[in-house]
């Protein structure tokens, strides 16, 4: 029986998903993305009745790390990221946090992963996937009992990341694409970095991409 469900805030200039995944059976939490705005985070960690456990960051853009920083000191709970990341994460002007009219954010991730590896935050088994191309260190999240995976910004529903940004490789993006539809079970859930949800059957079929 599965024990995972999903909540979801947009937030940030450009419409960022945040992810609150919240184990039921012991209401345990992680947060993906922490886009912008950490008073409204939290507020939502205290709707949920939840306890946070864990950051996890799909790559080091500004969009989706403006609240990381706030959320880790006012929560204690650690920071998880592709190890080929860690550059961007911490130079303001590589991740363009700057450049946006926002503050420079630097963040710096307690647990860098490898390729596959695979550790355990808030009750669940978790699988980092290195998926580079729209950044040199951009990830996905696999949680294969709950059939979910958070692919930032590397799959979307029906297109694939943007690679014009310094470090972004077409090629790289489509070979971390087809390494998701190849691999990965048809039935899951993929929770992208911007706009719908998404099943990895339905960008076998529609993603022009694939």
């Amino acid at each position: 029986m599965k024990k995972l469900k999903v909540y979801k805030l947009v937030l940030g200039e450009v419409q960022t998903n945040v992810y609150f995944c919240l184990n039921t059976e012991n209401h345990e939490l992680l947060i993906v993305d922490p886009a912008d705005d950490a008073d409204r985070i939290e507020r939502k960690i205290r709707e949920l009745s939840a306890v946070p456990k864990a950051i996890l960051l799909t790559h080091g853009h500004f969009d989706h790390i403006r609240a990381v920083n706030d959320l880790k000191s006012r929560l204690g709970i650690p920071v998880y990221a592709c190890r080929q990341e860690e550059e961007m994460l911490s130079d303001p002007i590589i991740n363009m946090s700057g450049h946006f009219g926002g503050p420079s954010v630097s963040v710096k991730a307690d647990h860098l992963l490898n390729d596959m590896d695979v550790f355990t935050e808030a009750g669940f088994s978790i699988r980092m996937l290195h998926t580079p191309g729209h950044t040199p260190g951009s990830c996905c999240y696999y949680i294969a009992e709950e059939e979910v995976l958070f692919s930032g910004d590397t799959l979307f529903c029906q297109s694939i990341g943007r690679t014009d940004f310094p470090g972004g490789s077409m090629r790289q993006i489509l070979d971390s694409l087809h390494r998701l539809l190849d691999t990965l079970p048809g039935e899951t859930n993929v929770y992208p970095g911007h706009d719908c949800e998404t099943t990895i059957d339905t960008e076998k079929r529609y993603n022009p991409f694939a």
